[in-house]
Parts: structure tokens; sequence; C-alpha cells
């Protein structure tokens, strides 16, 4: 009795039983789609976005948050430049590298890009040495020219660890058989595997100084690698930094290096975000026909409720409660329900495939060999949002319709 009129009719007509089993089916039936829409909808984006996150953690395990190189070239004075570098309160560690293409041949031949990396100032830049499978990072000694490969590569070039490597660069010498490239043997001393085939494929770790040899650079370096406090401040703080170096220097953050890949996930989730927003849309709109059903069926209390003096506003107003309640109910069920299967994606999966005898991410196929998912709360917030808003759309025909209702033409046959 303490509630507005309009507010108590409309809870009322929402939770009595009615005559007509079938609308009281019908709005069950819309409290279910949007709680199933909205649920289906958290556990995609969240699913996508711990896809996302894994990517952005294996990528960023072997490639560093910013680098500084050359405008024109090798980096000679790149001791200073790191020095510098390390200044910038954002910057938690610098390290030289050394890096180029070459041609790689063991029993077989392949491609590959040649990194030169201090092994002692590796881990504080990137997570590389805990990707190692066998052998170890810290085995790269200068001088010895050892090798750290990726998996696939190890498997394309038929060899294992301890096995010989000839290594082409593209830097050519002076012989008297004429100009040949320069070749170098080198001993696999590990082998890496980070579960993106870009590098495990080819890529090839190798002491920086050996590097260096390699590919006639002298003392001159191809940049230094950064690390920093803040991954996503990677993008201001390279802009800050390529202010205070000035022009002989290229400032690059990790967004810049990998921009194509992250804005195609971007472009994936937001798709998928828009297609699944449509089903809630859907499920939303069969609130029209439930509400119109209800007006109809309550042709004879909104007669009643006008004779007693209820504006046609105040009619409107109850059966917008009416079907807002419906949309209330299934958003914060669907969100209850996505939000808890989506933390629990883990352990709900496997628990399917032993029952229903399938593997949903075969670990000889895909490299991410389980669904990960990570909640953002402002998805879940926009979501429901969205539920509500497209509720709150579907009750309006049905109830300007009901504040349309003329008493005499209602009662005329009651």
């Amino acid at each position: 009795m303490f509630q507005p009129l309009t507010l108590a009719i409309g809870l009322r007509y929402t939770r009595a039983k009615r005559r007509n089993h079938f609308i009281s089916f019908i709005s069950l039936a819309s409290m279910i789609g949007i709680a199933v829409g909205v649920a289906a909808l958290i556990i995609v984006i969240s699913v996508m976005n711990g896809f996302e996150r894994e990517m952005r953690g294996r990528i960023l395990s072997m490639v560093s948050h910013a680098t500084i190189a050359g405008a024109a070239g090798p980096l000679y004075d790149w001791e200073a430049v790191l020095e510098r570098a390390k200044v910038h309160p954002e910057v938690l560690a610098a390290a030289p590298y050394v890096e180029g293409e070459a041609l790689v041949q063991g029993r077989g031949v392949s491609g590959a890009l040649v990194r030169g990396v201090d092994p002692a100032l590796e881990a504080t830049v990137s997570d590389v040495a805990t990707q190692v499978k066998a052998g170890s990072l810290a085995a790269l000694k200068p001088g010895e020219y050892g090798v750290v490969i990726g998996r696939e590569l190890a498997w394309k070039l038929g060899v294992d660890l301890d096995d010989k490597i000839t290594v082409y660069a593209p830097q050519s010498r002076s012989t008297p058989a004429g100009v040949v490239p320069t070749v170098r043997r080198f001993t696999v001393v590990g082998i890496f595997e980070v579960g993106m085939y870009e590098y495990d494929s080819g890529l090839i770790l190798t002491h920086w100084a050996d590097a260096q040899r390699l590919y006639r650079m002298d003392s001159a370096v191809s940049g230094v690698r950064l690390k920093l406090k803040q991954l996503l401040k990677a993008g201001p703080v390279a802009r800050e930094l390529a202010s205070t170096l000035g022009g002989d220097y290229r400032v690059r953050d990790w967004t810049q290096q990998h921009a194509n890949l992250f804005a195609a996930v971007k472009t994936e989730r937001f798709t998928m975000f828009l297609i699944l927003s449509l089903i809630v849309g859907v499920a939303a709109f069969n609130l029209v026909s439930t509400l119109v059903m209800v007006v109809t069926d309550k042709q004879a209390d909104i007669a009643i409720l006008r004779t007693l003096g209820m504006s046609p506003a105040g009619i409107l107003k109850i059966f917008v409660v009416q079907g807002t309640t419906i949309g209330v109910v299934g958003t914060l069920a669907g969100v209850a329900l996505g939000v808890l299967v989506a933390f629990n994606v883990r352990t709900l999966v496997p628990l399917l495939e032993r029952l229903f005898g399938f593997e949903a991410m075969p670990g000889d196929i895909y490299y991410i060999n389980f669904l990960p998912s990570e909640v953002r709360w402002p998805d879940v917030w926009s979501i429901a949002l969205i539920s509500l808003a497209f509720s709150v759309l579907a009750t309006l025909y049905p109830a300007w319709r009901a504040s349309r209702t003329q008493p005499a033409e209602a009662l005329r046959y009651e």
C-alpha cells in the first residue's frame, strides 16, 4: 500500500495467476529468452577476452613492450641510449639486442629471424627464459655460437639438442672464389615453445656478441628493448621517449609491432558483440507479443480502472512496469548465469568433454588446448544495460495501445 498505484498494479499483473495460462507461458518464455541471450553474450565475450589475454601474453613473452632502434641503421651509441631510456619513470628494464634474417640449414632448410640477446638481461625484458622446454637460455655463451630455437623450427630442420645447424646471413664477404654470404655453424643448446606459430617456427635466439659477428656489426646493435611498468601505457611512453631522444632514433611499442593482429581481434570481438546483442534484442522483443496478449486479456480491468478515474498515462505506466519487470528479472538471471559459467569455463568444459566424449580444443591441433575466460565487469554492465534498454523499448507500443482503450468499447460485451 506504500507503493504508487501504477507500480503496485503492474507488479501484481506480473506475478498474479492469469486465467489464460498460455499468456503466462509466453511471459515465462520471454523471461527465459532474455536470460539465455544475456548469459550467452557474457560467456562468449568473456571467452574472447580470455583468448585475447592469452595471445597478448604469449606475444609479449617473446617481444618487448617497446624498442628503440636507429632511424637509418645499426645503433652505435646504444649504451647511452639505454641509460637515457632507463631514466624514464615508466621504464623498468632495458637490454640491447641484435636482429637479422637468415637462412638456416639442418637436415632441412628454413628461413628464420635471428635475435641476439644478452642472457643475463633478457629475463628482465621478456619471459622467453620461462618458455624454454629443453636446455636453457643461460647456455648461450659468447664465442661458443649456441642457439635456442623454436620447437616447430627444430622439427622442420630435423634437429634436437646438441645438433649442429648452419646459418647463412645475407651480409656478404669477398673471397678468392667471389662474393659469398656469411656462414656460421651453431649448436642447438635449447628449444623453446611459446604457443605462437610465428615464433615457434621462425625465431632463433643466440648470444648478442655472436650475432654481432654474424651480421658484421662490430660494436653496434640493432636496438634496445624496454620493459615498462604498465603494459597499456606503452604507446604514450614510446611517444615520450621518441620526443626526448630526438629524430635519430625510432621508438616503437608492442601495439605497433602487431597492430593488424590486435585490430583484427578487436573487430571480431565487436562483431560478435553486435550479433549476440541482436539475439538479446529478439528475446526482448518477444515482450511485444506477450504484452499485446496481456492487454487484450485485461481489457475489462483497464476499462474499470479508467472508469474509476485513472488517466491514460497511468494505464501506460502499469504495462511498462509489467514488461520492464520481466526484462529486469530475465536480465538479472542472465547476468548471474553468464558470470557463473564464465568464471568456471575451465572447470565446466573438461566436465562436458568427459560426459559426452569429445575434445573441444585438441592439443595436437591448437596451441591453446583449453578455453580461456576473462570476465570484464564493464562488458557485463554494458550487456545488462543493452538488455534493459531493449526490454523497455519493447513495452512502449503495447502500453500505449492499452492507454488508448475506451471504457465503453471494452465493457460492451462484458
